[in-house]
């Protein structure tokens, strides 16, 4: 499924090991189930999102980043549209935000996605455990069917 420049690239971050935080990491693994037969489409499933990802954000047509959320209602879906950090910022060497990502990617390789969006689902736990909590379990049917209709949208 890779190639140099993906219509929709789907990252996704989180932590397997921390219940809620590893829901990012179960829906890269059903994305590139489900999208693995589209070669426009391109799932990267990291712990965080880094500096070097910034190439590849560049590089897609579209992107789709998936987390939790700590300032989300538990097994709460936001679909939301994502723009560049603005301003004058310190890079960080480890965790980016989706809008520092973009921001990092306008200012390395003088390049942005046409598309940006950000799905998050509410976190309830993020304490050591590889359970999601009921919220969370419960809305993963409809982050899934999000996700699909959101990907067939960008790359229409």
């Amino acid at each position: 499924m890779t190639q140099l420049t993906p219509r929709c690239l789907i990252l996704a971050c989180g932590n397997t090991l921390r219940t809620d935080d590893g829901v990012g990491f179960w829906l890269a693994e059903w994305a590139e189930q489900r999208f693995g037969d589209q070669p426009g489409v391109r799932v990267i499933a990291d712990h965080q999102w880094t500096p070097e990802l910034a190439e590849d954000v560049a590089r897609a047509e579209s992107v789709l980043f998936i987390d939790c959320s700590l300032d989300s209602a538990p097994g709460s879906i936001n679909l939301k549209t994502v723009e560049p950090a603005a301003g004058n910022r310190v890079l960080g060497t480890h965790h980016q935000s989706a809008a520092e990502l973009l921001a990092l990617a306008r200012e390395l390789y003088a390049s942005l996605p046409s598309n940006a969006q950000q799905l998050t689902i509410g976190a309830s736990s993020i304490e050591l455990g590889e359970s999601f909590s009921p919220s969370v379990s419960a809305a993963l049917p409809e982050a899934c069917r999000l996700i699909e209709e959101t990907v067939f949208r960008l790359m229409a």
